[in-house]
């Protein structure tokens, strides 16, 4: 099992807190890219805090490596996120079409 650099594990939830400190980004950005990346969701608790799992972590880190590292604009990130998330959604899209048409197929069977 590996560990971060807090000695948590690398699947362990993390607080904001923790997760700042870990990647050096102030609390309020964090908060911020909430805001402009609808594919960071950190789990809310009681009092609204915040709890970052290993893939919100990944993904922070990837955030900050594409706007801090590779020179992106918010905006950049943004699209190269939503194409990234297309093949989801056309697949989700084709199961769901495929569901209706054989619910129709056995609905006109049945008449």
């Amino acid at each position: 099992m590996a560990v971060a650099s807090s000695g948590k594990a690398d699947r362990a939830i993390r607080t904001i807190g923790e997760l700042a400190r870990e990647t050096g980004l102030p609390q309020h950005m964090l908060r911020y890219w909430e805001t402009r990346f609808p594919q960071l969701k950190p789990l809310q608790r009681a009092g609204n805090r915040r709890y970052y799992r290993a893939e919100d972590v990944a993904l922070v880190r990837r955030i900050d490596r594409l706007l801090h590292q590779q020179g992106y604009t918010i905006r950049g990130v943004q699209q190269l996120l939503d194409v990234e998330a297309e093949p989801d959604m056309v697949a989700t899209l084709r199961i769901i079409r495929h569901g209706l048409a054989t619910a129709l197929a056995c609905d006109i069977q049945a008449r």
